[in-house]
């Protein structure tokens, strides 16, 4: 007999019990069921609906489920819809009849969504950590690499010469943004929906606020068609993922291409790239290819879940148990994901001399510009000035710094003998020395300030 199949005079067809079913997916929500059915059975003798004896009896044999599942000593049923009907199922076996108080005036459709935001509250503590650590990887790597210049790219094409740290340390802003968000994330999770019933509230006096102390949530969901019916903390949790997976692809893009020969700025670590089983000399970043293959993945349960919540009518409806394969395909690859960005980055060998050896002059176009602007040319006309220089300097197929003097004074005669001093990339990089510029000094300061933030995310402070 299902909980629900009293009304009924047919048993349910097998086919649609198997697609009824959640079990497969959300027995990974058995501690926090427990946790929460503990907390209603105290709630209940709180509100005099169950006795102490009756409470203890309850809660002694939760404690027995949460054992046996613990352990692999569960024994499921094939009759088991979900989680929650197992557990309740094994209870009344363990405790016998006084099992089936347990839920009075609790309906699923709250015992659920509970369950979930627990689960997620866990799950997001351990997401932040794991970010923490990608930060840590990052901060330390670009510190111990602060004297070394590459090219900067824009449409990857050279630009503007920039410390290898800067670049670096432009992830770490990403990834403090994501942690942000996931703080955020996690404020809104934290609101209780247990005492809602199945969309109308509880008629039994049952303490709400005594509740969420009880299960450490910050607050109590204020409506009651609303508690049952939210999903917006599961679209929090993946939204939040698709913005880290496209910053976690982002960096594993540009390490990709800088690992390739072509380019040979950064070599990936034997324990994070994989071979071919035909060329013996391949070593191919594999798990940074995977990072970015997956970003399709997560945006995708992203849009898939919107969609499923998009057309709902209010309360409770069986489309929202669709909810959790996406989401927790989506935080197990996040998970797996954020560790493995954070021993690339760690063990990730840097050349120095290939960066140096690919620093072009023409890199360094918009200080010869700069140079004539301090000379009160105005900037538009030094933009042109500078231009015919660098397509002079192509038809001669020289650099700029071996570009002669009457060359450039042709073009205009507010070049002078010092404009060579110009045409110096150390210069370039030291130069812009502005808040968040990429001169070694103002990464210093980028780098004293990501190390006070990632000391109060470990301390709890933020």
């Amino acid at each position: 007999m299902k909980l629900w199949g009293t009304r009924f005079t047919k048993t349910t067809d097998s086919l649609v019990h198997q697609f009824n079913a959640s079990l497969s997916f959300d027995v990974r929500l058995y501690d926090e069921d427990i946790r929460g059915s503990m907390a209603w059975a105290r709630g209940l003798s709180r509100a005099g609906v169950l006795t102490q004896d009756e409470a203890r009896e309850i809660i002694a044999g939760l404690e027995a489920v949460l054992s046996e599942l613990a352990t692999d000593a569960f024994v499921f049923d094939p009759a088991d819809e979900d989680i929650h009907t197992a557990v309740e199922r094994r209870l009344t076996e363990l405790v016998g009849p006084v099992g089936g108080k347990l839920h009075t005036g609790r309906s699923r459709n709250d015992q659920v969504t509970t369950a979930l935001r627990l689960y997620l509250l866990r799950e997001i503590a351990s997401l932040r950590g794991s970010l923490v650590q990608l930060q840590v990887a990052i901060v330390d790597k670009a510190a111990a690499h602060l004297d070394i210049i590459m090219p900067g790219y824009t449409h990857l094409q050279q630009a503007q010469p920039v410390l290898f740290g800067h670049w670096l340390m432009s992830f770490f802003w990403r990834f403090q943004r994501d942690w942000d968000r996931l703080a955020e994330a996690a404020r809104r999770t934290s609101a209780l929906p247990l005492g809602a019933g199945a969309l109308a509230g509880n008629p039994l006096g049952v303490d709400r606020h005594a509740l969420a102390v009880d299960l450490g949530f910050a607050t109590v969901m204020e409506n009651s068609v609303d508690a049952v019916c939210d999903r917006d903390y599961v679209v929090d949790l993946i939204a939040w993922a698709s913005l880290l997976q496209m910053h976690l692809s982002s960096l594993a893009e540009d390490i990709i291409i800088w690992s390739s020969s072509e380019f040979g700025f950064v070599q990936v670590d034997d324990a994070y790239a994989t071979g071919s089983s035909l060329m013996p000399q391949k070593r191919n970043p594999d798990s940074l290819e995977l990072i970015r293959g997956k970003s399709g993945r997560i945006v995708g349960h992203l849009a898939g879940t919107l969609t499923t919540l998009k057309g709902l009518p209010s309360t409770y409806n069986k489309d929202l148990q669709e909810d959790k394969e996406a989401l927790f395909d989506t935080l197990d690859t996040v998970a797996l994901e954020l560790p493995i960005a954070a021993g690339v980055i760690r063990t990730l060998k840097v050349d120095r001399a290939r960066m140096a050896a690919a620093l072009d002059d023409s890199m360094l176009a918009t200080d010869l510009a700069d140079y004539l602007v301090r000379r009160k040319v105005p900037f538009r006309q030094s933009h042109r000035l500078v231009g015919r220089v660098v397509r002079r300097a192509e038809e001669l197929q020289v650099q700029l710094r071996e570009l002669d003097l009457a060359e450039y004074q042709a073009i205009h005669p507010g070049f002078a003998q010092d404009l060579y001093a110009v045409l110096d990339f150390q210069r370039s990089v030291e130069s812009r020395d502005a808040r968040g510029g990429t001169a070694a000094a103002a990464v210093r300061i980028q780098i004293e300030q990501a190390r006070m933030i990632l000391e109060d995310s470990m301390s709890g402070a933020v």
